[in-house]
């Protein structure tokens, strides 16, 4: 009795183990559906380029404000002073207070350098202590307008109220990823294209695509132009501001399996 007792622990220890290693193999095989069993080496790769042009819908413009005074708090209060006037004017312009940001806002110390070599004698190297003769406070602003028809008076009434360094506008997408992205489905259809026509002519088909992968390309800008009355008494203002269209380019490579 002890001996069938013993064969027949054996007997399920070895169905057991058997159970688990066909049930691992099945887990596998079942992992594995749809792969190769090997990697294709039947392939052709196409390359296709793209373009997409888009109007901008966004225009962005920057100007900076500054004032200078022998002590800090007075360099501020002007700053402020003439920061608030042009940030009503701003707004004045149906531009929201989500679209307006301060980019910067620096105090910086003015300095003299006093020479002390009389006018006409050679001087020797001045290592003198440098003076503070005041502080200039500054405040740089970033405007995005969305109505494209009002940049222009945007810009002429900036150049009333006496901003410094203004530079844009700079014209763009909103959403900066959609012009790629109109670039890249236009890239990978002609992609698609150029790959049944190479497939017609090699006498093959296409099976599913193995590789992909993709590239980005340069965004060109508008350019602008201001303008302004010759000769004459008067100058325009409100200057032209041309709004254009942006392109943007992508490429991308396809890998098919073919058959």
């Amino acid at each position: 009795m002890c001996d069938n007792r013993a064969v027949r622990i054996v007997f399920i220890g070895t169905l057991t183990i058997l159970a688990i290693f066909l049930l691992s193999q099945a887990v596998n095989t079942l992992g594995n559906v749809g792969r190769p069993a090997n990697p294709a080496t039947d392939t052709i790769t196409i390359q296709g380029d793209g373009q997409a042009t888009v109007p901008p819908d966004v225009a962005r413009v920057s100007f900076t404000v500054e004032n200078t005074a022998e002590a800090v708090v007075d360099a501020q209060a002007a700053t402020t002073k003439q920061a608030n006037a042009v940030l009503d004017f701003v707004k004045e312009q149906g531009v929201a207070d989500k679209d307006v940001k301060t980019l910067s806002y620096e105090i910086t110390p003015q300095y003299s350098y006093p020479n002390p070599c009389t006018s006409g004698f050679e001087c020797p190297l001045y290592i003198g202590t440098p003076k503070v003769t005041g502080y200039k406070v500054s405040e740089t602003v970033q405007v995005t307008m969305r109505d494209l028809t009002a940049v222009g008076t945007l810009l002429g009434g900036l150049g009333k109220l006496s901003v410094q360094n203004v530079s844009g506008p700079s014209f763009a997408l909103d959403d900066s990823t959609a012009g790629y992205d109109a670039a890249r489905a236009d890239a990978i259809n002609k992609a698609k294209i150029q790959a049944n026509l190479l497939a017609k002519q090699l006498g093959v088909h296409l099976g599913k695509i193995v590789n992909f992968s993709e590239s980005s390309g340069n965004r060109t800008y508008p350019m602008y132009a201001m303008e302004s009355s010759a000769g004459g008494a008067s100058v325009k203002s409100t200057p032209s501001i041309p709004t254009g269209e942006n392109t943007y380019s992508a490429s991308v490579s396809i890998t098919y399996e073919i058959r």
